[in-house]
């Protein structure tokens, strides 16, 4: 037994927030890394100046200078240590759309069914038979299976990254935590925006909802609590 094992849940400071993650008890989950959100065709378009992508250069610069190579590290890390990797983006269920979510419908967000552009990023896609969890919503525990999938695999900690920060990935940490998940969010895998946008809603969700680490801590706390059995088994 370690020291948060006997600590009260009500512990003060958010303390018991803080403990590390569980060996067999964890799963990664990356959100919305996908074609149309961060596709390298977008990432290149934001160089061209009069584009839309040139308006948010800030946010394609840092996918490809941060968020890539954070995620990258961070899913070898997982894998080789037999941690589940999982991944959700925005996928209709149909090719027209109808099922999605009004605000998706207003905001004109769709991807069709088995498209291109749900698919996740070739730099940090999913391997082997890695869940991939199509949703329709900004939360994935809303509109989707999730929950019951993560009670299944025996999942208690989420760690959580990708896009947008104070969107799709500030809406799934408040829903895990509300589930009664243990969230870790890995800031610099991790992007919206604008700085402001991203650093504003990482100290929002720091010590409220979630922990806050960098990919290169989480890769450390796994190699940790991950023995040589744990990597044997992944």
């Amino acid at each position: 037994m370690n020291d948060f094992d006997a600590m009260p849940v009500d512990a003060a400071g958010g303390r018991y927030r803080e403990r590390p993650i569980e060996p067999g008890r964890t799963a990664l989950l990356s959100i919305d890394m996908q074609n149309m959100e961060c596709g390298v065709h977008l990432r290149h378009r934001a160089h061209e100046v009069g584009t839309p992508e040139h308006a948010k250069a800030w946010f394609f610069r840092r996918i490809d200078d941060v968020v890539i190579p954070a995620q990258a590290r961070l899913l070898a890390a997982a894998r080789a240590a037999g941690v589940e990797v999982m991944f959700t983006t925005i996928e209709s269920l149909t090719r027209d759309g109808r099922d999605r979510s009004l605000d998706h419908k207003i905001s004109r967000i769709h991807a069709p069914r088995g498209s291109w552009e749900g698919r996740v990023i070739d730099e940090v896609g999913p391997a082997g038979d890695e869940i991939v969890i199509p949703k329709t919503a900004s939360g994935v525990f809303n509109s989707t299976n999730i929950d019951y999938v993560l009670c299944n695999l025996g999942v208690r900690s989420l760690v959580l990254f990708g896009v947008l920060t104070d969107q799709c990935v500030e809406s799934t940490i408040r829903d895990a935590a509300d589930r009664g998940y243990l969230v870790t969010v890995v800031e610099d895998a991790c992007a919206t925006y604008t700085e402001a946008r991203h650093v504003h809603s990482i100290r929002s969700m720091d010590g409220a909802y979630a922990r806050v680490r960098s990919a290169d801590q989480l890769i450390a706390e796994i190699r940790a609590v991950c023995g040589p059995e744990d990597r044997a088994a992944g």
